[in-house]
């Protein structure tokens, strides 16, 4: 990522394997771009990798990292792993309206 995005959006998730792309597709189609998505997995029981390697849109930083059961743990990793101003959250089955 060239940029010094305004913006990190930290979503973390677990077995969403078909809520998640939908969720991700929400956030990429928004009308402000300057943004960074960091998507935090605890290792889900898919190919988590091989679902975040189809998404092409250099903005999108992916991680596993197990949490033991505290969403907050990787919230807070997703945070540590950021690069924006101002932080935004949105779970892994929520979608955001393009503006």
């Amino acid at each position: 990522m060239n940029f010094k995005p305004e913006v990190s959006i930290v979503v973390t998730t677990y077995n969403r394997e078909k809520l998640l792309p939908e969720t991700i597709q929400s956030i990429l189609n928004q009308t402000y771009k300057n943004f960074e998505l960091i998507i935090v997995d605890n290792y889900s029981d898919y190919d988590f990798l091989n679902l975040m390697e189809n998404i092409k849109d250099d903005r999108v930083k992916y991680f596993q990292n197990k949490n033991d059961g505290i969403i907050a743990v990787n919230r807070n990793f997703g945070i540590n792993n950021s690069k924006g101003k101002f932080i935004a959250f949105c779970d892994d089955d929520d979608l955001w309206l393009p503006n």
